[in-house]
């Protein structure tokens, strides 16, 4: 698992498909959630605005699985 670190309090999940090169493009991320599963903390989502906050766990299959780390945040 690889940790994604944020400056913010949240993320959202398009931002993290952009971040993690799943997608080239912001724009992308619509129809990457329409034809790909991504899940989070376990649980199948398709919001590009889903906000995803320090400790949740993101798995991109054939991408990868990365958590949300807050720069500064002690867990």
């Amino acid at each position: 698992m690889q940790d994604i670190f944020i400056d913010t309090e949240f993320v959202t999940l398009g931002q993290v498909l952009k971040m993690t090169d799943a997608i080239s493009s912001g724009g992308m991320a619509k129809w990457f959630l329409s034809e790909h599963v991504v899940y989070v903390n376990g649980d199948v989502d398709d919001r590009r605005g889903r906000k995803l906050r320090n400790g949740d766990v993101i798995n991109i299959p054939g991408v990868g699985r990365f958590r949300i780390v807050e720069n500064g945040a002690s867990e």
